[in-house]
């Protein structure tokens, strides 16, 4: 089978090298790639879902995996209705559940799915009369992607006033924060669930637990994520079974609306008390949930997804290891502020055999591995116990070298 996995980031790496131990792969492209999938990859520029639908056609593609969610939200999926090349993710219609927070609120609203109370606004003033509704904090989010910056806890009403004024006066960002989803502030623990989405129908995979906040101690600016691990402790028996009638729900709706597409579902939640409430949706793979989720997978991976599409795909499709994993990334100094680029790398040559380094943001250049965004490497690793997974994947760290790196030190600490 030949596959072309769209993307870039650590999330692609880890999808191209669960695909490159299938005995069904016989040509695995990326777009863009980046210094990691080279190991398993070659890497092609495709700047365009149109440029993507043409080289899928003109080198026999037979399987199209999107990472990122702005081709999905754009419409990857729908370009290829017309082919006979297989796409795994969303269309651009259920895309909305991550595309934007109001049309996620009212899915969720509609089909009696636990979340935050909310109320959405589209201006500035009406934005001021609604807080009053509110207790502090209390959470602002844009409604469209706004590359996952868009969300604010105010602590108070001076904080929220000010960040209306940014979404819809500055305009922070653009045409994505026009409409804004203002709601209650959740307490509790987070948990990642990664769903396969079978024509409507949800299996869980395992779970995982992230680490949102660039500094230890979850203090100071949120991430995209800089440490994970798999499985979430907080998944035990009781929560399998409260999080069953939330995934039957999800489903139910998916097919009452026409949603019922074939790709992934990510579902953050809030845990209190053993009470799941949903945070957010995405409709991709997350990062760095995959990272640590895909490792432990023995399945597969082209074989499940073939079966996600065909609408046949069953729970006990999915085998696990019962090793648990975790990861944790190397970032530059200033991310997710300002942040340089262009840092050669060494050092990864130099890890243990047991280690595995994924590439989040990286380049291959003038045959240097340079630093090429804010999240630059995952330092992953399998086990049985978690403390043991940390001493390792700290002791290499030490041996990975770029110019002003930094790391999370408490990233597995399990309390």
């Amino acid at each position: 089978m030949r596959v072309l996995v769209i993307g870039n980031g650590g999330r692609e790496d880890a999808i191209c090298k669960k695909i490159s131990e299938s005995k069904k792969l016989t040509k695995l492209y990326c777009s863009e790639g980046n210094a990691g999938t080279l190991r398993y990859a070659e890497n092609v520029k495709l700047k365009s879902n149109d440029e993507i639908l043409d080289f899928a056609e003109k080198n026999n593609i037979n399987l199209v995996i999107v990472g990122p969610e702005v081709p999905l939200c754009e419409g990857i999926k729908d370009k290829f209705d017309n082919t006979n090349i297989k796409v795994f993710g969303a269309d651009k219609e259920s895309a909305k559940l991550e595309g934007s927070k109001d049309f996620a609120k009212e899915f969720m609203l509609k089909y009696n799915i636990p979340t935050a109370k909310y109320e959405t606004v589209t201006s500035k003033s009406e934005g001021e009369k609604v807080i009053k509704h509110f207790t502090y904090p209390l959470v602002i989010k844009a409604d469209g992607l706004c590359a996952g910056k868009g969300v604010k806890i105010c602590q108070n009403e001076l904080e929220a006033k000010e960040y209306l004024k940014e979404l819809f006066e500055e305009k922070i960002f653009g045409q994505e924060g026009t409409t804004a989803v203002i709601e209650e502030f959740l307490e509790g623990k987070e948990a990642s669930l990664l769903c396969f989405v079978s024509d409507g129908n949800l299996i869980p995979m395992e779970s995982a637990r992230d680490y949102k906040r660039i500094y230890d101690g979850d203090k100071g600016e949120n991430t995209g994520g800089v440490g994970c691990y798999s499985p979430n402790e907080l998944f035990n028996e009781d929560l399998k079974k409260s999080i069953k009638p939330v995934l039957e729900k999800i489903s139910y709706g998916l097919k009452q609306e026409n949603l019922a597409y074939s790709g992934i579902l990510f579902i953050g939640f809030m845990i209190k008390n053993n009470e799941p409430k949903i945070l957010e949706f995405n409709v991709r793979f997350g990062d760095p949930e995959t990272e640590v989720v895909l490792p432990r997978m023995e399945s597969d991976l082209i074989d499940v997804i073939e079966k996600s599409i065909e609408g046949t795909l069953k729970a006990e499709d999915l085998i696990w290891k019962k090793d648990k994993c975790m990861t944790v990334i190397l970032t530059s100094k200033g991310y997710p502020l300002k942040y340089e680029k262009g840092k050669e790398i060494s050092g990864i040559e130099n890890v243990d055999e047991d280690i595995y380094v994924y590439h989040n943001n990286t380049e291959f250049k003038n045959n240097k591995i340079l630093s090429a965004g804010g999240r630059v490497l995952s330092v992953t690793a399998l086990g049985s116990d978690f403390e043991e997974m940390r001493k390792r994947i700290y002791k290499n760290i030490e041996k990975i070298n770029f110019e002003n790196k930094t790391f999370r030190k408490d990233i597995g600490i399990i309390k």
